[in-house]
């Protein structure tokens, strides 16, 4: 666990080192549209990484409001499901995942390849479940006609237990 603590802080803090030089390098022929808002419609399917579960699914909301053509913030609510291997007693496990983060574009169109991070609450929906810290590094391509595809790892965490799944996300974006 303690490797991946440390490559999930190198990677906020590529995104962070990403970000900064960017935002310095935009020169004032790019104009900037700071009003552009999205919401999307995702769907989430990937394999956990404990070894009681089977596989993850669920589906998501997310508004997105873009600081300048490459710098958005993403408000993600939705619903995953874990599913509890047979051999582990079956069944499965529910949380409402609620995060808010950041999509950096690394072209300045807006559109293409991206990095997301997010941060946020997760919310158990099974009787006597707690709440979790969840959290969710992300890349992925963003077409200009809406469609995105991302890899990412979601990540719960709750008194000193880690649980996850590694995906692909699928959505589709409408501009408001």
């Amino acid at each position: 666990m303690k490797k991946y603590t440390k490559f999930m802080a190198s990677a906020v803090a590529a995104l962070a080192i990403f970000v900064t030089t960017n935002a310095n390098a935009q020169t004032a022929s790019e104009p900037t549209n700071p009003s552009r808002q999205k919401l999307g419609i995702g769907l989430n399917v990937g394999v956990p990484t404990q070894d009681g579960f089977s596989f993850a699914i669920g589906g998501d909301l997310r508004y997105q409001v873009d600081i300048d053509r490459q710098l958005s913030i993403p408000i993600t609510a939705g619903y995953t499901n874990l599913k509890v291997k047979d051999e582990w007693g079956g069944g499965s496990v529910g949380y409402i995942p609620a995060k808010a983060g950041l999509k950096y574009f690394f072209s300045p169109s807006g559109a293409g390849a991206y990095a997301l991070a997010e941060a946020g609450a997760a919310f158990g929906t099974n009787e006597g479940s707690k709440t979790s810290f969840v959290y969710s590094p992300a890349v992925g391509y963003a077409w200009d006609n809406g469609l995105d595809l991302g890899v990412k790892y979601e990540g719960l965490s709750r008194d000193g237990m880690n649980n996850g799944y590694v995906g692909l996300r699928l959505a589709y974006g409408f501009k408001l």
